[in-house]
């Protein structure tokens, strides 16, 4: 190795060695921390005096406001929150009704009709199945007698009337 030391005579190996380690720890040693020597908690166990700084005390509510007018007022308040949004609907019907087209009414009444299709359809399902079928068994002779008599009589030329009186 080619060092050379302060005098300008070449080192030797063992003091280039030491050198090197004498350079490579000075340029690579950790930071030492911040010293710190404030304590980090504090805790009074002095008694408290009777008079001047003292803890806080419970305070009572005494509201400016009494607690039936702050309900109105909230009240009020939700009652106006509820009437803008009726009047934004409204507002979007009549929007509506005023570009009133041939689809759009099918539209609008298509899911009424199809609600009444299949109510139609569920009652009659429930009519069919209510209206079992019964199996009358008589014993005995069973006699039917069926006498109708029919009078009709008719009047008239160009407008003519017709009266049947059926009897049975």
């Amino acid at each position: 190795m080619d060092f050379h030391s302060t005098d300008g005579r070449p080192m030797s190996d063992s003091e280039a060695a030491a050198e090197a380690k004498r350079i490579i720890e000075e340029n690579f040693r950790p930071p030492e921390p911040p010293v710190c020597h404030f304590p980090t908690s504090f805790r009074d166990h002095s008694p408290v005096p009777a008079y001047g700084d003292t803890p806080p005390v419970h305070q009572e509510d005494r509201r400016i406001v009494p607690a039936w007018a702050a309900g109105i007022a909230v009240a009020s308040a939700g009652v106006g929150a509820g009437v803008t949004g009726i009047g934004c609907g409204a507002w979007l019907v009549l929007q509506g009704l005023a570009s009133v087209t041939l689809t759009g009414v099918l539209m609008v009444t298509l899911p009424f009709a199809s609600l009444a299709m299949a109510a139609t359809a569920i009652g009659g399902a429930i009519s069919r199945a209510r209206s079992a079928v019964t199996k009358n068994i008589y014993e005995g002779p069973v006699t039917q007698k069926t006498e109708i008599n029919n009078h009709s009589t008719t009047r008239g030329m160009f407008f003519a009337r017709t009266c049947n009186d059926i009897h049975s």
